[in-house]
């Protein structure tokens, strides 16, 4: 028995006089949503299931399933935010808010000077912090994540104006800060370290998911602009573009299973969050992207590319990460594409035949879901044990 799938129905209360009350059915998730909703803390909520599980479990004459102090390690990583309506007001101004001082910078803003621009955003990255700080103190830490992400978005900017006030900025750079977003320049990269440095410290601080949102992006920018300062002589060379941003899309992946593995591992209620969260999501970006460019000029490399498609399908189902799942199923569909258009493009049984595969994955669909979990055991016996998907 599991703190999942636990379901006490008995009154909880500690009233000797229980006839009267009405028993309540309650899941393990129902106290997670509270301390989700600030109304008790995450330690709080696992004190309370631990303790109601054995003492309905002293009642039955069953062996408690959970220690509190041992629940903590191995234990499911916390859900997100859910989208409420509260939490998309949340996301829109919190990006609204990070587009304009990234990607929606306007001349005129940058008309202020170097030092109007150091000052500006000096007084926007202390004021974030300071409402972020804030917020997390009102057990806010949807909001809280969205402000500290500001202020590390922010970090650029101020690198870029103390760079350019010291004469340090290399000649040939950009003068205007805006193309940081558009640009790819190996002058950049002076700007990506100091981010990555700075949201490490952050995230030290605050422990707040959202936050590695802008690392993930970071990290897909350098991958463009160290490309770019290696074949500075060389010249522009998409193809040497395209395979370095292939190696840093798996080296993000394995970043993110790393995190991925600390964090379900953590015994602390802080860390034991979904951080990796968007380097899976840019990590698989940037790998699936590359490798889909890359343009084979024979049916074999073809056929393996799609199945390395499929292994990432079952990658994602056997860590419980979708993602993989997804661009997988795009891969599989874009060779089967191949085939009809360019191989079988003449041949009267090949439309017969692709109907009676989509057919198939209907069925094999419907066959997963029905043996869902007997397939998920089956296939994270092949990964590690920090990255099995845990419910």
């Amino acid at each position: 028995m599991t703190p999942a799938d636990f379901q006490p129905t008995a009154p909880l209360s500690g009233s000797a006089d229980t006839d009267s009350q009405l028993p309540i059915a309650l899941r393990e998730q129902d106290v997670l949503d509270a301390a989700q909703a600030g109304i008790i803390t995450p330690a709080q909520a696992h004190a309370l299931w631990a303790r109601w599980q054995a003492r309905v479990a002293r009642a039955t004459g069953a062996a408690a399933a959970v220690v509190p102090n041992a629940a903590l390690v191995g234990a499911p990583i916390a859900h997100g935010p859910r989208f409420g309506f509260v939490n998309v007001l949340y996301y829109f101004g919190g990006m609204v808010a990070i587009s304009a001082m990234s990607l929606f910078m306007t001349l005129g803003f940058q008309a202020m000077g170097v030092w109007g621009l150091l000052a500006i955003s000096l007084a926007y990255a202390f004021a974030c912090l300071k409402v972020a700080d804030h917020f997390k103190a009102k057990a806010l830490p949807v909001p809280a994540g969205l402000l500290a992400t500001l202020a590390v978005v922010l970090v650029p900017l101020v690198l870029w104006c103390v760079q350019n006030l010291l004469g340090l900025w290399p000649e040939g750079g950009s003068r205007v800060f805006s193309e940081y977003h558009t640009r790819i320049d190996w002058r950049w990269q002076m700007l990506e370290f100091g981010t990555l440095a700075a949201a490490a410290v952050m995230l030290w601080r605050y422990r707040l998911p959202f936050m590695v949102m802008p690392v993930a992006v970071t990290l897909w920018y350098m991958s463009m602009d160290i490309a770019n300062g290696l074949m500075q002589n060389a010249g522009w060379d998409y193809q040497f573009m395209r395979d370095v941003s292939l190696v840093f899309g798996l080296g993000t992946c394995a970043m993110a299973m790393w995190v991925d593995v600390r964090t379900r591992l953590s015994q602390s209620e802080e860390w034991r969050q979904d951080f990796a969260f968007w380097l899976y999501i840019f990590g698989a970006i940037m790998f699936w992207c590359s490798l889909s460019l890359r343009d084979s000029s024979n049916e074999l490399g073809k056929f393996l590319y799609a199945l390395l498609n499929v292994g990432l399908v079952l990658l994602g189902a056997a860590i419980g990460r979708r993602v993989f799942t997804v661009f997988g199923a795009l891969g599989v569909a874009g060779y089967l594409g191949y085939l009809s258009h360019r191989v079988f493009q003449d041949s009267l049984l090949f439309p017969f035949a692709l109907t009676l595969l989509g057919l198939g994955v209907v069925w094999l669909g419907v066959k997963w879901q029905r043996n869902e979990a007997a397939i998920h055991a089956r296939l994270s016996r092949w990964v590690p044990e920090g990255l099995r998907p845990r419910a």
